[in-house]
């Protein structure tokens, strides 16, 4: 059984998976760690790429799903490492040495969850800042599931899951990503913060794209694990810190 499977799922991503792959495939050590992609029948030269580095990938599927999270299920019921790690089309591993100081964590510090920060990169690769610098979520020391009471503190590409707790993600739901990294949080008995940057991110996804009806579906998710009430009341502050933060930038 491999210590970490990494997965990306992509939909018509011919623009950004070579990047993905590419960071990849120059740090995979061994049998160690697994590379899967989940892909919901592309119609560009994204399945090309694929058969390009088919010997680099471990497994890929292509076939229609029914969104993101759909794949990101089906990649994860397919993974057999111990640790899951999403990492989607146009994100990056951060340097050459993140995936061999990951993996010493693993073996010598075991954990149910790992976190770390995300350098924020725009189309060109061009970087924008830490996520923790440039926007309201300050990383914590100590991460707990309460930590996400107001919206997500850790974005998914810079949280590594042991496998046999990872639930399902919520198909439906355009912040399902939250629900599962609070579902996570909830079963791990133990949670490391990691002392390098795990990933680069390419901003703009599908919560970006559809920004009201993701905003709707976190309102959703916060309330199902906080309450509603609380999970209104924590919008009301939410919406202030973004001012404060946009003013104070």
């Amino acid at each position: 059984m491999p210590l970490l499977s990494i997965i990306t799922v992509t939909y018509n991503a011919e623009r950004f998976l070579e990047r993905t792959i590419q960071s990849l495939i120059a740090n995979l050590p061994g049998d160690e760690v697994e590379y899967l992609i989940i892909d919901g029948n592309s119609r560009d030269r994204t399945l090309a790429i694929v058969h390009q580095y088919e010997n680099h990938i471990s497994r890929w599927i292509s076939e229609p799903d029914r969104g993101l999270y759909d794949a990101m299920n089906k990649g994860q019921q397919l993974a057999t490492g111990e640790y899951i790690w999403f990492m989607n089309a146009g994100d990056e591993i951060y340097d050459a040495t993140t995936i061999f100081k990951l993996l010493n964590e693993l073996r010598n510090n075991p954990a149910d969850v790992y976190y770390s920060d995300a350098l924020f990169v725009d189309e060109t690769g061009k970087p924008l800042g830490l996520r923790s610098a440039i926007t309201p979520h300050t990383l914590p020391q100590q991460l707990t599931w309460r930590d996400m009471a107001m919206g997500m503190k850790v974005c998914h590409q810079a949280f590594i899951a042991r496998r046999s707790l990872a639930p399902p993600f919520w198909v439906d739901n355009l912040s399902a990503d939250i629900d599962w990294e609070i579902r996570c949080l909830k079963a791990a008995r133990k949670v490391v913060r990691l002392d390098f940057i795990l990933c680069k991110y390419l901003t703009g996804g599908l919560s970006v794209q559809r920004h009201r009806q993701s905003l709707i579906d976190r309102f959703k998710v916060l309330a199902t694990h906080f309450g509603t009430a609380t999970a209104m009341w924590n919008h009301v502050r939410i919406l202030a810190r973004a001012v404060r933060f946009r003013l104070a930038a």
